[in-house]
């Protein structure tokens, strides 16, 4: 529902999550309580998608797909947007973390020679995000292994080796 709409009521959450209102205000204090918990929420899921997927260990075409399949699957579950919570220290502190993480995954998949040199700065690590992003919110039908091919497939056929 925050996703489509942003502004939506604490009823209207309710109402949609089949609950009373005041259900709602017994776990949490206020809106922006609830909208901290979704996206904290939502980071938590994005750590655990990075750290499954072994960015560091496994081999990079199977890190890179396994980080796909598993970032499609948060963005598809908690389709919110983290930029609206970064005035949190903690929370900008924990998505720049991640952020690094994957920066440096695709460093060490251009020096492997999966993705070629001379990109311009940070092109790899906003294209990804993109690709997934789309991915996830058009492409319901298919499953997210299905999707991570698909992004796979574009990410390393545009800007891969040739």
């Amino acid at each position: 529902m925050l996703a489509a709409d942003p502004g939506a009521s604490i009823a209207g959450i309710a109402a949609e999550a089949g609950v009373d209102r005041s259900t709602v205000y017994r776990r949490f204090a206020s809106r922006e309580d609830l909208l901290a918990a979704i996206y904290k929420a939502r980071l938590t899921a994005i750590e655990g998608a990075i750290e499954d997927a072994r960015l560091r260990e496994a081999p990079v075409a199977v890190a890179l797909h396994r980080y796909v399949e598993n970032i499609i699957t948060v963005n598809r579950t908690w389709p919110v947007d983290l930029a609206r919570m970064l005035a949190d220290d903690t929370v900008h502190a924990r998505r720049d973390a991640a952020v690094r993480e994957v920066d440096a995954f695709l460093e060490r998949a251009t020096d492997e020679g999966l993705l070629r040199p001379g990109l311009p700065e940070g092109w790899a690590g906003a294209l990804l995000p993109a690709l997934m992003n789309l991915v996830a919110r058009q492409s319901d039908e298919l499953s997210p292994g299905q999707a991570a091919d698909i992004v796979v497939d574009t990410f390393l056929k545009g800007i891969g080796t040739p």
